[in-house]
Order: C-alpha cells, then sequence, then structure tokens
C-alpha cells in the first residue's frame, strides 16, 4: 500500500511514513494498493469485501451494515441509508475505523483533528478505543451537543473563531509530531464511504444518487464504491450524482456552474460548510462525467424537510436534511426513478440547537 499524487507523481510507502496531504506539491494523496472487490460471508464489513479493503482494524463497533428502508413518495422508491445509526451517529466511523488504525499501527500515541462537529466524535470513539490522545479544534459556532458527545469521549476540544481558524491552528499542531487526520484530506474516508455503496448494491441498484457535499469525502467514496462496483460486473452501468450544498458556502457548485447564487443562509447544515474543498476538482471532473447535478438549499428548505424526515421516522440532523430539501426542487425528474439518499448524521446531537 502505498501513498500516491496524482498530481506530481510523488509516491511513499504507506507503512513507513505518513503524508496527509503531497510533501512535494501540496495537492490531495490517494492511496494506491492491490484489492479486487469481492462479497465474502462475513458479517465484518472490513473484511466482508475482500481485499478492495486494504486494512482490517483490530477493534470495531460494528460500524456499517446499517439498515436501508424503501419507500415509495410521488412516484419515486427512494432507499434511504440509515448511516446516522452508526456507532459515534454518523457515517464518518466507517472512515475513521480505518484512519485511527492506520495511526495506532503506524505507532502514533496523539491524534489531533479539525471539525464541526461528526469526525471530531467519530475520531474521539476510535482513538479511544486504541488508547491515543486525542484532542480536537473545532469552530465555537459547531452545535453544543456534539462539544459535548467530544468531551464526554474523552477528548479535549480546543475552541476557535471559525471553521478557517480551527484549520489553521491544528495545522501547527501537525509539526509536534501528532497523527493529523486531515478527514478532509484523508483517502481512508473515501475507502469508509465506497463500503456504503457496496452495502446499498447487495439489496438495491438505485438510479439516483443524492449526497451532501462538505469536504466532498462522502461523494467520492460513493462514486468509487460504484465504479468498483462496476469494474467487478455488480452494476451495468452507474448511477447519476446529485451534490447538495447550502447558498452560504458553495464552492462545488460554482466550480460546477461557472457561477454562484444568491439564496438563503443554510448554516443549519454545518456539514456542508466547507468553504475550500480539498478535492474540488475530482468532484466536479466526477459529477461531469456521469451527468450529475449540483443542488442548492436554504434553511427554511432544510428545516422543513428535517421535520418531513422526522415524522417518517428519521431522527437525523440538518446535513441530513439538506439533501431531502433538495430532493424536492428536482422531484418532478425522477418520477419511477429509484433514488439513493445517504442519511449522513443523528439528530439527537443537534435537536436542542434546532
Amino acid at each position: 500500500m502505498k501513498w500516491k499524487c496524482n498530481h506530481c507523481g510523488f509516491e511513499a510507502n504507506a507503512f513507513s511514513e505518513y503524508h496527509w496531504r503531497c510533501p512535494r506539491c501540496g495537492e490531495p494523496l490517494d492511496l494506491v494498493y492491490d484489492g479486487k472487490l469481492e462479497k465474502t460471508s462475513s458479517k465484518n464489513i472490513w473484511e466482508k469485501y475482500g481485499d478492495t479493503i486494504p486494512l482490517k482494524p483490530e477493534k470495531t463497533r460494528r460500524e456499517g451494515n446499517t439498515p436501508l428502508v424503501a419507500e415509495k413518495i410521488d412516484g419515486m422508491t427512494l432507499l434511504f441509508k440509515l448511516e446516522y445509526l452508526n456507532p459515534g451517529g454518523s457515517f464518518k466511523d466507517r472512515g475513521s475505523a480505518l484512519a485511527i488504525y492506520y495511526a495506532y499501527k503506524s505507532g502514533f500515541k496523539s491524534v489531533i483533528e479539525d471539525t464541526s462537529g461528526n469526525t471530531g466524535i467519530s475520531v474521539a470513539l476510535y482513538s479511544r478505543l486504541y488508547g491515543l490522545k486525542t484532542k480536537i479544534y473545532m469552530p465555537k459556532t459547531a452545535p453544543p451537543g456534539k462539544k459535548k458527545v467530544i468531551k464526554a469521549l474523552g477528548a479535549e476540544i480546543i475552541e476557535a473563531p471559525t471553521r478557517g481558524d480551527a484549520a489553521e491552528m491544528v495545522l501547527k499542531e501537525a509539526l509536534t509530531g501528532a497523527y493529523y487526520v486531515a478527514h478532509t484530506w484523508n483517502y481512508f474516508y473515501i475507502i469508509g464511504a465506497s463500503t456504503i455503496a457496496w452495502e446499498v448494491l447487495e439489496e438495491d441498484v438505485p438510479d439516483y444518487v443524492i449526497s451532501p457535499i462538505g469536504s466532498g469525502g462522502l461523494f467520492l467514496g460513493l462514486v468509487k464504491g460504484f465504479e468498483k462496483a462496476l469494474e467487478a460486473g455488480w452494476i451495468t452501468k452507474m448511477p447519476r450524482f446529485i451534490g447538495v450544498q447550502g447558498y452560504s458556502t458553495q464552492p462545488v457548485y460554482k466550480a460546477f456552474k461557472g457561477v454562484t447564487q444568491p439564496g438563503e443562509d443554510s448554516s443549519l447544515a454545518d456539514g456542508i460548510m466547507v468553504p475550500n474543498p480539498p478535492r474540488l476538482n475530482e468532484i466536479v471532473n466526477a459529477l461531469h462525467k456521469y451527468q450529475g447535478d449540483v443542488i442548492l438549499v436554504g434553511n427554511t428548505e432544510i428545516l422543513r424537510a428535517w421535520r418531513e424526515l422526522w415524522e417518517l421516522g428519521f431522527l437525523v440532523e440538518p446535513t441530513s436534511a439538506s439533501i431531502y430539501a433538495a430532493l424536492e426542487k428536482i422531484k418532478n425528474q425522477l418520477s419511477g426513478k429509484k433514488v439513493l439518499l445517504v442519511l449522513t448524521g443523528s439528530g439527537l446531537k443537534t435537536i436542542p440547537d434546532i
């Protein structure tokens, strides 16, 4: 298994040295390894898909294998993937289980990360399993409920004025020798998200996939997961991908459409408030390749969708609701289609703030 930069060609053995980004040009690094997608009888997601997963974590809380619930609504078959039922309450557990195990196997004793919430919970949870000291940098505006969970898991929280300030502060500490998870860059989170696609395909085949886009790890993981499934003969064609961003922070929309669109504040969906996704070009290329689109939503639409999802029995947070709000805008185009909606995070951590 090796790190590889697709921009400048840098390569390094991943078990000999850790780089959260390319040390030569500063671009994101991919992990390159031999692995063929195949299904086994194992219930453990790190063993279930054969050697297409490069690491087999020693400790698990049975992350993954989340329910897929089909509902016929407005002429569509909606496939709700309940990622908020993961141990830490979000899909981030899939990536953290790999990333933190890698840190442990590489000999790191402490872990640092910058986040608006869900990744912090996930990193704190898995770091605790391996006895790693954890420090989480967060913006002051991050949901109080998420901060309480992170503290309860034994991690130290350092508050910053903004999300950008949190990122700058953590970079300074990364120079001290701690393992910087860098989930917005870290390829383990893309691998983790790919397992969502494979689980879905064990039960159904969607025509469309709707995903929130913050840093883009979930979106790219889904794309790469379906691509591997196509290569393995699990499916005969790729689904179309719809990314969702908010009016307040729309870097992918701007890069894809060439313009920005004014609209209502969208800060309720804190998970998609990422101004500079490291893999922006990859996201845009995937959207073009698979005839995708980007939909923008605001707080009023998010709140309405959040309430509707709770009424349906899906206790999600606003970032998850953003994709249901986007669906409302394009549902007339999707009649008769199967649509995958990845419900990313639990609302039980944020309900006091809404």
